[in-house]
């Protein structure tokens, strides 16, 4: 089949890659390339890098709306669309030139998860099931026709990009056998159930902040799914913490302030009590400094008992 492919991080390209191997890739849209925050030097994202060692066309408009944009699509006769993680919105008149129109990979198990984090937010709610589902794209967001779903456990070693990891194998391989089943004619497309559906917006800064009035499930799995991605946070006086990782303590502390530093335990990190009970603080990273596991904390004197995590 003649697949024209949209998308842009490291999550797209594990889909990229199985689509070349197995069909004709027309060209890839991606988004313009940024400067490094670093230095100010400009980066390809993984698709273009790929798209490039493998001579596909690459196309970068700022807006596809533009109608020189239409006609390039139009131009190049694509069978369909694939959308993995692209990062745009695509005009109906764009979803409508393919034969077989476009299809998009979202990592929920749709209609739960719509929107811009739904890894982040199954971790951070504590679903103990993801999973992948392939839509017929439509003008609402993520609203599709639903033609697989492929669904995966949570572990509770899961953090944002352990889970980020298998989805995007999964989803690889979910489309796959998408475009065999179209190419077959046997879809049967399943439409979602509105009264289901939930969303989850990008992050803002304060979206990042850890709520010690949280019970310590709350907080174990807030923090962890925001690792390393896009990173849970609390602060120390006027100080930023960068939190990595925490555990579950499984203990109260009596008359403890809530995000106080009640505790120390030995080869593993500083304790902080919660709503309901108490988390081990083993990795992060102090302002302006490295990552730092929870012995390090407190033997470099960036936290003591006593502190209060705000």
């Amino acid at each position: 089949m003649k697949i024209l492919f949209m998308g842009t991080p490291d999550f797209a390209l594990a889909s990229l890659k199985k689509l070349y191997e197995k069909h004709q890739i027309l060209g890839v849209f991606t988004k313009i390339d940024k400067p490094n925050t670093r230095g100010g030097k400009i980066k390809f994202n993984p698709i273009k890098e790929y798209s490039l060692e493998k001579n596909i066309p690459i196309y970068q408009p700022k807006n596809l709306n533009n109608e020189d944009v239409k006609k390039e699509i139009k131009d190049l006769c694509p069978d369909i669309i694939v959308i993995v993680a692209y990062g745009k919105i695509i005009p109906n008149e764009i979803i409508d030139i393919p034969k077989y129109r476009a299809i998009n990979l979202h990592t929920s198990l749709l209609p739960k998860y719509r929107g811009a984090a739904p890894i982040n937010g199954a971790i951070i709610n504590g679903e103990t099931e993801s999973g992948v589902s392939v839509i017929y794209i439509t003008e609402k967001l993520d609203a599709g026709d639903i033609i697989i779903q492929y669904k995966v456990p949570v572990f509770e070693s899961d953090n944002f990009m352990s889970l980020h990891d298998r989805l995007k194998e999964i989803g690889a391989n979910a489309l796959i056998d998408t475009i065999d089943l179209i190419e077959k004619n046997k879809v049967t497309p399943i439409k979602q159930d509105e009264s289901l559906a939930t969303y989850i917006k990008p992050f803002q800064r304060d979206d990042l902040k850890i709520n010690w009035n949280k019970s310590e499930k709350e907080v174990f799995n807030f923090v962890r799914g925001l690792d390393p991605f896009p990173g849970a946070f609390s602060t120390i006086g006027d100080k930023i913490l960068k939190i990595s990782r925490v555990e579950e303590n499984f203990k109260t502390y009596k008359d403890a302030k809530i995000g106080e530093v009640v505790d120390y335990i030995k080869k593993r990190g500083p304790v902080i009590a919660t709503q309901n009970g108490s988390i081990i603080l083993v990795s992060a990273k102090p302002e302006n400094k490295k990552l730092l596991a929870g012995d390090d904390l407190i033997n470099g004197r960036f936290i003591k008992i006593g502190d209060i995590l705000s």
